[in-house]
């Protein structure tokens, strides 16, 4: 359903196309011969194109069951795909087939007497503020702010980097890029000085766009000193600076040579139409370690700065004509363990997507969930979760607690969206076995092989790879580095694309994700989350001198446990035995306040690993509370010898 692009790891930018769809299209007043067969389709202006697309898309949510439209996918894409792209406007008639995003995600919607209808909910805790923004105003603000760019020599194919807290404002940037043929790459609001210049080096941006300050619970960020030491360290110099300065906080700038303000800039621009390009066009560069006519609120607790900010809370909600809910706080703290239920209830989100984390940062909280049980949810239906392997004490809780089913599924950065789900639209169940990602998403044929490339038996832990073609919408290739592109992710299995992440099928389809790297740890990490109090964990490989490695889990426990610490470590290691063996060869537990986590809720192992063997190791700028290596430091100073003592 969402048609989004995508990026990569390692500060490499990847390279994404619009969609990279391959089939028919909308034209307007022109007759469009539809590929494989289909009839001849006429697309009259005067008949609102809403009306298509809703007929388009019942007819294909009923048409199909998940067995038809994945086996269509799989074994005719250029079918499927092209009974797909019926669901967007082209601006010119395939093989070459043209368009633009940001006239998919808002004007169209505008055109089609949608203009009043609630595009974004900003809903900012942090500083008291909620706004509700029309489809008319954003295509109002992307527009004159795509002019405010062209003015200042930005084309089709430069590069604009977007370095903004979670406000409209970055939005609006990322649809005024897209509305010129800009390609778009969004860093994190307050990521340090030097990892910023070395994406402006990479990315080489024609122009920078910032904010005056990022908003943290208790604290301001400031982003210009940030701004000015990055590139004093950067070589590339963009050619100017834009920076939207806040609502009652105090106006800052750069040199005058080298300063934009957006306030300035937007009173005298001029709007600006969106550009025709090829379906293939570099959408952005990312950097990563109904039927009832009434539109649906979807909420994405993310940042725009990850793919799932630029999947889920921008394009796709808009691309399908929702509301979406741009959120500038926490889970907890902002100002409690409610917030989410609280978003939920009053701006009446009917799914929802957050990583396992958040649930399990309010689930310490708030075990009881007291502070959401105020806040009715009666019109929630689903809660996605996804960014890492969500165990299933967690699942559980979160199913409890916010009363609807929760759904984990699986994607990577460089797919842009889904690999595995649970397609609720196409008639999957709601009730998938707990721990599982779901099953393939239509137009991903995924497998499990060995090193060898053979494919392995159900519940056999292996490779998971993905047949290609890949679908449209994922990565294009690498910024600037298409050999590389072609050496990560195509050379060690050939024919498939290595997602580099392991797992196992079971005898139904349904897929379970269990590790990147770092297998051997998993079980064991499992098997302790299976703990009532345990709501966090980690298992690292602890140096012994006999045994070379020992695992040592590092818990985090429920605000509510009043149980002693032998007691708990006890019977964590009587759970471990009990799943996995003896061979767990497992003793060793550590209780902390809480475990380091990038945004998206991935915990950095190797510096873990490194912080509990006493050795040197690295924050990564993308660490939410980099606080928390101290307090762990200072729990295993009293409770873990060096190795060797």
């Amino acid at each position: 359903k969402t048609v989004s692009a995508v990026g990569s790891r390692c500060l490499l930018g990847l390279k994404l196309s619009c969609t990279g769809v391959s089939g028919p299209c909308y034209l307007q007043k022109v007759k469009t011969n539809i590929w494989n067969g289909c009839k001849p389709l006429v697309y009259t202006p005067n008949i609102a194109f809403s009306t298509y697309r809703k007929q388009f898309i019942r007819a294909f949510s009923l048409k199909y069951t998940y067995e038809d439209a994945f086996g269509l996918a799989r074994d005719n894409p250029e079918e499927f795909w092209s009974e797909a792209a019926e669901g967007i406007t082209w601006f010119e008639q395939f093989v070459g087939g043209k368009m633009n995003m940001c006239y998919n995600a808002v004007d169209r919607h505008v055109e089609n007497g949608r203009g009043d209808q609630a595009a974004v909910i900003y809903d900012s805790p942090v500083t008291g503020t909620k706004q509700v923004i029309t489809y008319r105003e954003v295509q109002e603000q992307a527009s004159r702010l795509a002019g405010v760019l062209v003015r200042h020599g930005v084309k089709t194919g430069d590069l604009v980097v977007i370095y903004m807290p979670m406000v409209p404002q970055a939005m609006f940037t990322m649809l005024a890029c897209a509305r010129i043929g800009a390609t778009h790459s969004l860093i994190f609001g307050g990521f340090a000085s030097k990892e910023l210049s070395v994406r402006i080096d990479h990315a080489k941006p024609k122009l920078l766009v910032t904010a005056s300050f990022g908003v943290e619970p208790g604290r301001r960020v400031e982003y210009i000193p940030l701004v000015e030491k990055a590139l004093e360290l950067s070589s590339h110099k963009p050619h100017k600076v834009l920076i939207y300065n806040r609502p009652s906080m105090e106006k800052v700038s750069l040199h005058p040579d080298l300063s934009l303000d957006w306030e300035e800039e937007m009173a005298t621009a001029r709007p600006h139409n969106c550009v025709s390009v090829p379906a293939h066009h570099p959408l952005y560069v990312l950097y990563t370690s109904g039927t009832t006519g009434t539109p649906k609120v979807w909420w994405a607790a993310s940042d725009l700065g990850w793919v799932v900010g630029h999947s889920y809370i921008c394009y796709g909600p808009l691309l399908h004509g929702n509301t979406t809910v741009l959120y500038e706080g926490k889970p907890v703290g902002t100002p409690d363990p409610g917030a989410f239920f609280r978003v939920m209830s009053e701006h009446g989100t009917a799914s929802m997507f957050t990583a396992p984390t958040a649930i399990r940062a309010i689930r310490q909280q708030d075990p009881q969930a007291e502070h959401g049980k105020q806040y009715p949810l009666s019109r929630l239906r689903n809660l996605f979760v996804a960014g890492e392997r969500c165990d299933i004490e967690t699942l559980e809780w979160a199913k409890r607690s916010f009363g609807v089913p929760v759904l984990d599924h699986w994607w990577q950065t460089e797919s842009g969206s889904s690999i595995t789900a649970s397609c609720v639209g196409l008639g999957c169940s709601r009730t998938p076995p707990a721990g599982t990602a779901g099953k393939a998403v239509p137009g991903y044929n995924v497998t499990v092989i060995d090193d060898e490339m053979q494919q392995v038996k159900p519940r056999t832990l292996g490779n998971i790879v993905v047949k290609l073609p890949l679908p449209p919408g994922a990565a294009l290739s690498l910024w600037q580095n298409q050999t590389l592109f072609k050496e990560l992710y195509f050379t060690k299995f050939p024919g498939y694309y290595d997602t580099m992440d392991a797992g196992f099928v079971d005898e139904e389809g349904f897929l379970y994700i269990m590790s990147r790297s770092d297998v051997h740890r998993c079980p064991r990490r499992g098997s302790v989350l299976l703990h009532s109090a345990v709501v966090d964990c980690d298992v690292v490989g602890l140096e012994d001198p006999l045994k070379g490695h020992v695992p040592l889990a590092l818990c985090v426990l429920r605000n509510d446990c009043q149980r002693s610490a032998d007691v708990l470590v006890n019977e964590m290691v009587k759970s471990v035995r009990d799943t996995i063996g003896p061979v767990g060869a497992f003793k060793k537990v550590v209780f902390v306040k809480a475990l380091p986590k990038t945004r998206s809720g991935k915990i950095p192992r190797s510096s873990l690993a490194n912080l509990v063997n006493h050795k040197p190791y690295e924050i990564s700028p993308t660490i939410e509370d980099p606080e928390v290596f101290k307090d762990i430091e200072k729990v295993l100073r009293e409770t873990v010898k060096e190795p060797g003592k």
